[in-house]
């Protein structure tokens, strides 16, 4: 089982949080390297006494030599480097083995969600896909690690743990006996996709792309069960897992003797305890032994993943979300805060008023602007125009342009609240109204007069056009030429006063609902 200590470090007081756990034997270095530190001191000490009590004067010069010869060829391993390269790796590798991991609550909460109907055989439907879901998931399980093989051995196991029917182990026994060589565990997702698809014929789930969507999390569940597969496969270089190996081993078998207290060489608290020795000695092996550990979370470590809680776990989930939780849900009641809309705060306990937070602000919350005087003022024309030309544009730009003329127009707005319409208007100035609405009229006419993309039409269809056909005029319709030129003057000029009044109009109409919120 994983072992967890973030409840110990949830809060840093004091001198440091991390001492406490140095007291810690499941999952700690201790018991990682404690029998390779007992050799080591053997070792150690075998060849300390053999240069005090066995050898002669020649022979003690002779290891000193090789003591000095062994210390200076330490120097040429690079240790740190190749192993902690290694072992970044090997975490890398086992974070991303435990995020492959597949789940079956979301396939279970599109199956309760799509698959309707409240009798026995919806029932069965969906216990029955969420059951081969888990199913698929154990098998895999027994595959890649060696604990849940020992729960689950065989088919038999999977039956009498309600996993598997007899019916569905004579199927699976049937394609192992064609073909032993491939792994069976995703024939339960093919069988679950089937109920999906005879669901859907019998008018169980609604529309196809339900049916899309569960297929969907189906094979991204495969998918997962596939990468699992894969890791368990495909392991690190076993040349680099060498490598690191034999570095680190012939370190230390160089530090056996290169690291001795003898005469010329060494200082006197080694001759009783090589102290830096050994905290080397943890600093490394330890690391080594993170990697030995890391490298296959499946199996029996005390920071391996809890495979057999998980087989539990999912079965009990699916059921609980496909059977006993499905469409159901408590009373549709008002909340508390629904004539507020929004709560300004949440409450907090007297304990617990210490741990209120304030609202994070940006970098740039506390500089103010030399401009935003500026900007709000009542007489800015660049205010009016801007708030003239949301109006007269879509209403897409009005909503999307915070920053610009929609809340230049709303501080217009908050100036001139206490005034009356008519009397809003009248400060106005005329002549820069009909500036502005000048400007308006012109940004319109550019934003006409944008090239628009290029479409597909008839005429690339079918080639050049044929000439235009002259259309008889009735007599009726013959006027006098002055007459026309004067209608076409008034139909202008009515157009004009008609373009003011709805830029009035809508303006009024903006100001009015800003009132009201």
């Amino acid at each position: 089982m994983t072992v967890t200590y973030t409840r110990e470090v949830a809060t840093c007081r004091g001198l440091s949080c991390f001492l406490k756990l140095l007291l810690r034997w499941k999952g700690s270095i201790y018991k990682l390297v404690y029998m390779e530190l007992i050799v080591f001191l053997l070792i150690y000490y075998t060849l300390n006494l053999i240069y005090r009590f066995v050898l002669n004067q020649n022979g003690r010069e002779w290891f000193e030599h090789a003591v000095k010869y062994c210390n200076a060829s330490t120097n040429y391993i690079p240790i740190s480097f190749v192993l902690g390269f290694y072992v970044a790796i090997v975490m890398t590798r086992w974070w991303n083995q435990y995020c492959s991991i597949p789940f079956p609550d979301p396939i279970a909460v599109y199956v309760s969600a799509t698959i309707h109907g409240q009798d026995e055989c919806g029932r069965m439907m969906r216990r029955t896909i969420m059951r081969y879901v888990c199913l698929c998931v154990t098998m895999l399980f027994t595959n890649i690690s060696p604990k849940v093989k020992k729960r689950f051995p065989g088919l038999d196991q999977l039956v009498a743990a309600g996993l598997l029917e007899e019916s569905e182990k004579k199927v699976i026994q049937g394609l192992n006996k064609k073909f032993p060589t491939y792994s069976k565990h995703w024939l339960p997702l093919v069988w679950a996709s089937s109920i999906i698809t005879r669901a859907r014929k019998e008018g169980r789930i609604r529309d196809d792309f339900a049916v899309k969507t569960m297929l969907d999390e189906i094979n991204k569940f495969r998918g997962k069960c596939g990468i699992l597969i894969t890791y368990d496969r495909i392991s690190i270089p076993l040349v680099y897992t060498q490598v690191v190996t034999l570095a680190v081993y012939t370190f230390f078998l160089s530090a056996l003797m290169g690291h001795q207290c003898v005469e010329g060489h060494g200082y006197i608290f080694d001759s009783y305890f090589p102290i830096f020795t050994l905290l080397q000695f943890f600093f490394y092996m330890g690391w080594l032994k993170v990697a030995e550990t890391l490298i296959n979370p499946f199996g029996d470590d005390d920071d391996d993943f809890e495979l057999n809680w998980m087989v539990d776990r999912n079965l009990q989930i699916s059921y609980l979300i496909v059977d006993e939780m499905h469409h159901e849900h408590p009373e549709l009641i008002k909340d508390q805060y629904w004539d507020e809309v929004l709560p300004d705060q949440l409450p907090y306990t007297p304990e617990t008023e210490q741990f209120r937070e304030m609202h994070p602000l940006p970098s740039t919350a506390n500089i103010a602007s030399q401009y935003e005087d500026d900007l709000i003022g009542m007489n800015d024309l660049n205010s009016v125009k801007g708030s003239l030309y949301s109006l007269a544009g879509s209403s897409n730009t009005l909503r999307t342009r915070t920053n610009s003329a929609a809340n230049l127009l709303k501080k217009f707005m908050r100036s001139m609240s206490n005034d009356s319409e008519h009397e809003m208007w009248q400060k106005i100035p005329k002549t820069r109204l009909a500036e502005v609405i000048e400007e308006v009229d012109e940004q319109l006419t550019i934003i006409s007069m944008r090239d628009q993309p290029s479409r597909p039409s008839v005429m690339n269809v079918f080639g050049t056009p044929s000439s235009p056909i002259d259309i008889p005029i009735s007599p009726k319709s013959h006027l006098n030429t002055e007459a026309n030129s004067s209608s076409f003057e008034t139909l202008k000029q009515k157009r004009e006063e008609d373009r003011l009044r709805r830029i009035k109009d809508n303006l009024t109409r903006y100001l009015e609902r800003n009132k009201q919120l």
